[in-house]
């Protein structure tokens, strides 16, 4: 099934979606990989988050700088499961959805199910593609990391999977 979806992505939404559905996302979301996941883990143990995801969607990415006339350079997805040891705590802190490649831990599936979320795949090697769906960029934090910054974008029509939907089903288990 094809779904136009607007980000922030809520609960209802979230429910309607199912495993191996296709999304086009329009709307805000961060944009962060490892570097910027480890540093904002520092600054939530230090007791001041630099950052309030509740609500957001976090796209796995650092992208390329942007050429002539682009906005953001190619913009494909990073592995996910570089950021599993921070997926249960962050869905049970509020995060609505993520945007990655590959498989998911169970500890991750489980905190996306429990808390009602999506896990979206983006297709690797279409970096490119994405960048077109990129209206606007701005570094949130970070900046001094480069490519790994936490950055928001816009995106218009954003194609994505839903790779694990908010009951749990794994497209990677089927």
């Amino acid at each position: 099934m094809n779904r136009k979806v607007d980000l922030p992505l809520t609960k209802d939404v979230a429910a309607s979606l199912n495993v191996g559905d296709t999304v086009y996302l329009s709307g805000s979301m961060y944009v962060f990989r490892d570097a910027g996941h480890k540093r904002l883990f520092a600054s939530i143990e230090a007791g001041n988050p630099d950052l309030d995801y509740a609500g957001e969607t976090i796209y796995f990415m650092g992208p390329c700088p942007a050429l002539k006339g682009q906005i953001l350079g190619s913009c494909g997805p990073t592995t996910s499961c570089r950021m599993d040891k921070y997926t249960p705590y962050m869905f049970d802190t509020g995060l609505a959805a993520q945007i990655g490649k590959g498989k998911r831990d169970k500890a991750s599936i489980e905190a996306i199910a429990r808390n009602k979320g999506v896990y979206f795949a983006a297709i690797g090697g279409a970096g490119a593609i994405y960048s077109k769906c990129v209206t606007s960029v701005e570094v949130i934090a970070y900046e001094d990391l480069g490519t790994e910054a936490i950055r928001r974008i816009t995106v218009k029509d954003f194609p994505v999977i839903v790779a694990i939907d908010s009951q749990g089903r794994d497209i990677y288990a089927q």
